[in-house]
């Protein structure tokens, strides 16, 4: 078995190479789907040249990508996914935008008062509010987020309340009906609320799956302000379930790259930018 693979690998086998090599496809992927989030449309020839490689191996990462459902392949190109059936997995989410969601962080961050009661709703955007916010001890914290719980508990953060609930791998979250009725408990003043979907035209906000959106209905309940974070590539789209009107958000706090995708959007959506 050995010798079979390593004549493989001799012999330029794509499905043995592949492997040793699975780092340079991955970040090659992250380039052309980050470039395609602040596009409408990428034609092959484009993909060829903002990633430095042949028109085959463009149509192979797109249509990888379009396997994993990360993005829509056309005849010529690619689209992005405008309606969202699926989050994308924790880790993948971890590293895409990751400049502008630690940015949203910061200035997300600097809305809470001293002596706040802050809920943080699990995601990958939250969890840089949570990092911000983690050794402030004159905060009351609330989050459904495994992740989130892990940076305030290593924080050692005073005041934490943990909900409970059934465990979503996608976002590493504890959601559904338990937690709902959990989060029911509270009162805080500050929500900060992950999405999947921002949609100006339909005007209102998104996730992936219903049981997602069921806990997060139940935190714009209990919230005196909701201050969603996202980054732009959630803006213009629209995901299965939906969370809320956005006249139920108070503010949006999204990447300062978002200004162009919002030019048409009606004045009191604009009211409840903030630009990071």
């Amino acid at each position: 078995m050995q010798r079979r693979q390593k004549e493989g690998e001799q012999k330029g086998n794509p499905r043995m190479a592949g492997h040793g090599a699975a780092s340079q496809p991955s970040s090659r992927q992250r380039r052309l789907l980050d470039h395609l989030q602040s596009r409408s449309y990428l034609d092959v020839q484009q993909v060829c040249a903002l990633l430095e490689v042949s028109e085959a191996t463009a149509r192979r990462d797109l249509a990888e990508l379009e396997t994993r459902g990360l993005l829509r392949r056309t005849h010529g190109g690619a689209l992005p996914l405008l309606q969202i059936t699926q989050d994308f997995p924790n880790d993948e989410r971890l590293w895409r935008n990751a400049d502008e969601k630690a940015r949203i962080g910061k200035v997300a961050a600097d809305l809470v008062a001293e002596g706040d009661a802050v809920f943080l709703d699990a995601g990958t955007t939250t969890l840089h509010v949570a990092r911000r916010l983690a050794r402030r001890a004159d905060l009351t914290f609330i989050t459904n987020g495994a992740g989130i719980l892990a940076c305030l508990s290593e924080a050692r953060a005073e005041r934490l309340f943990a909900v409970g609930g059934a465990y979503c791998a996608v976002n590493n979250s504890m959601t559904g009906p338990i937690a709902a009725d959990t989060i029911r408990r509270f009162n805080v003043d500050k929500l900060f609320l992950s999405v999947s979907a921002v949609d100006p035209a339909r005007g209102q906000i998104s996730i992936s799956t219903p049981d997602l959106a069921l806990a997060q209905q139940a935190m714009i309940e209990i919230a005196q302000q909701v201050i969603v974070v996202a980054d732009r590539s959630k803006f213009n789209r629209n995901a299965l379930s939906v969370i809320a009107p956005l006249s139920a958000v108070d503010r949006i706090v999204t990447d300062a790259a978002c200004r162009d995708l919002l030019e048409d959007a009606p004045e009191p959506l604009l009211r409840k930018m903030i630009f990071a």
